[in-house]
Order: structure tokens, then C-alpha cells, then sequence
């Protein structure tokens, strides 16, 4: 009786690993161009950083700005070569409106600083809140160079690729009418894993970092120039469909 339980839990482990095997096993060789739908959203360093005023000489300085929360809508294109499944090339775009947020911001000019078109300030340090603006981005990354481990239904793979990062700031001031617009090329890493369903359908979860230094000119209706650093962390999922 002993036996026959130890041969059956044999079976038993013989045929769940036959099957896992066999589930997770991709032996076919070809190429892979796919498409794909992302939808995600920012999970970590949703701010605007190393903030510089630049219509001050020499520049001032602002505290960091925080982002609002945004849902990120997109898409991707990329191929895998059949004669080196693990690499491919990648091209994606995708939209964010991380507005800034209503918050207190800590000002510094120096003394003796000369405003572009007024002239030497008092300079000095203040913290005051400053209103919300309408801040949204279109990122598009002419190509990402992929990575992936190939021989299994889960695969999991690491893409970098140079970001070319469209941003857009509009006065939430309703007393000014400003907007600035600032077109950087910047860097775009990511790392994630998908999941065979099939040979041709395909789910995905992964994580972005971008980065990118914004530069916005200021103008006559209240915007001022700043530079700023941009280094969200996202978080995308979305299915794909491979040819």
C-alpha cells in the first residue's frame, strides 16, 4: 500500500511537471513584430526638480514641485529577430497630464539679480503657495532597444532607448494666460515580463523610468522661464498581439 502512494505521488509530480513544462516551453523559431495598447500611471518621483528661474542673471532657484497623479494611454510597435529571440528594437508613445499641484514653494533670487526686462531685484528668500498648473506630456521614444529572456510563456525583459519629451505648462492662474511649451530629448528605461496566451496574444506589466531636463521660456502674460528636472516612475500594463 505504502508503494503504491509513493509510486502515485511519483505519477502525480511526473505529470504536473510535464505539464508545467510544456505550458511554459516556447521551441518555435521565428520573427515577432507585435503591436500593443498600454494604459498605466506614475508611481513614484512625480515632481519637477532642480528647479532654475532663468529670466533671473545669475538664475534663481524653486523648491520642488509635486505632480498630480495622471493615467498614461499609449501604444508600442517592436520586433524580435528570429536569428537572436532575445533582441529586438521597439518604438512606443504614450500621453500624461501630471498637473502641478497647489502646494507652498520656497523662492531664492540673489541680491543685486537682474530680472530679463525689469532690471536688479532685491533679491532674497521667500515661501508663499503658489497655484496649481495644467502640466501634460507626450512622450515618444523612436526607439527602444529590448532584451528578453525567450524560452518560456513568462517572459521577462529590460528596454532603454533616448525619449523625445513634448511638455506643455498653462496657467492655472486665472489672471494670467500663459503657457510654455519645452521639447527635450531625454532617456527612457524600462524593465517588465509577458505572458503567452498564445503564440499571438500577449499581456505585459512593466515599469518606466523616464528623464528629461524641461527648459520653458518665460513671456509677457506671467509665465516665467524655468528649467526643471523630469524623472517620473510609471507603471504600464496592456496586451499585445505578435504577427
Amino acid at each position: 500500500m505504502k508503494q503504491m502512494r509513493l509510486t502515485q505521488r511519483i505519477l502525480s509530480g511526473s505529470a504536473l511537471g510535464l505539464l508545467i513544462s510544456v505550458g511554459l516551453s516556447v521551441t518555435n523559431t521565428y520573427a515577432e513584430p507585435y503591436i500593443a495598447a498600454q494604459v498605466g500611471t506614475g508611481i513614484g518621483n512625480m515632481k519637477l526638480s532642480g528647479v532654475q528661474l532663468t529670466d533671473f542673471s545669475p538664475p534663481g532657484s524653486m523648491s520642488d514641485r509635486s505632480l498630480a497623479s495622471s493615467v498614461l494611454g499609449g501604444f508600442k510597435l517592436g520586433y524580435y529577430f528570429p536569428r537572436a529571440k532575445w533582441f529586438g528594437l521597439e518604438t512606443e508613445a504614450y500621453y500624461m497630464t501630471p498637473n502641478i499641484q497647489q502646494q507652498p514653494t520656497t523662492i531664492s533670487v540673489q541680491t543685486g539679480a537682474v530680472l530679463r526686462g525689469v532690471g536688479p531685484v532685491a533679491g532674497g528668500t521667500t515661501t508663499s503657495v503658489l497655484s496649481g498648473d495644467n502640466f501634460r506630456v507626450m512622450t515618444w521614444v523612436p526607439v527602444n532597444f529590448m532584451f528578453r529572456y525567450y524560452k518560456t510563456r513568462l517572459q521577462p525583459y529590460f528596454g532603454i532607448g533616448p525619449g523625445i519629451f513634448m511638455a506643455t505648462v498653462t496657467s492655472g492662474n486665472p489672471q494670467f494666460q500663459s503657457s510654455q511649451n519645452s521639447t527635450r530629448i531625454g532617456l527612457n528605461v524600462k524593465g517588465g515580463a509577458e505572458y503567452y496566451f498564445t503564440r499571438h496574444v500577449t499581456a505585459f506589466a512593466e515599469v518606466k523610468v523616464n528623464y528629461a531636463r524641461f527648459d520653458f521660456s518665460g513671456n509677457p502674460n506671467g509665465g516665467f522661464g524655468f528649467k526643471a528636472d523630469y524623472m517620473p516612475i510609471l507603471m504600464a500594463v496592456g496586451l499585445s498581439y505578435h504577427f
